[in-house]
């Protein structure tokens, strides 16, 4: 097992491997706060696209369907009863107002869905948590850096050492 900078676990790890791991954590925290919130956007919009959808099948349903619908209703009823030719088609537009009524409340109910969707708020307050706990949050102190800064220049010169001697 080992930490994500690759140093075993338990092992003593220098200011600069935690550093570097903090920073590439904090970098992680952040990208998937960004998906996240890219991620509800998105169900937001197409929950907001399904009510506009809608709305607009029943407009068109109401809009286009009323000549024709109303002429083959009523001559129907007409057939089948044999009452008035103006009530047979005052039935058959009653009837397309029932068929809009009922896509204009399918509408109304994704609309509420996407209003209710608060996605972006809930990254915002996720981050100004995070923000929070990091300006509150104190560095251990530090050890002398002058001995990690002497066995760096060591590990230095012999890694240069020993690439001058297998070229």
């Amino acid at each position: 097992m080992s930490a994500p900078d690759g140093s075993p676990v338990g092992a003593e790890r220098s200011i600069g491997q935690l550093f570097a791991s903090a920073t590439t954590e904090m970098s992680a925290l952040v990208h998937d706060e960004i998906a996240l919130a890219k991620a509800q956007l998105k169900q937001d919009v197409k929950k907001g696209a399904m009510s506009g959808g809608a709305f607009s099948v029943a407009g068109g349903v109401l809009l286009f369907s009323l000549p024709m619908l109303n002429f083959a209703l009523a001559y129907g009823i007409r057939t089948w009863s044999d009452w008035n030719l103006a009530v047979c088609f005052l039935l058959s537009f009653a009837a397309n107002v029932l068929v809009a009524l009922v896509l204009a409340l399918i509408g109304v109910v994704f609309a509420k869905k996407a209003q209710k969707g608060k996605g972006p708020q809930k990254v915002a307050a996720s981050m100004k948590e995070t923000a929070g706990v990091l300006q509150n949050a104190k560095p251990h102190p530090r050890p002398d850096d002058t001995k990690v800064l002497e066995e760096r220049v060591r590990n230095t010169k012999a890694i240069e050492a020993v690439a001058r001697s297998s070229s």
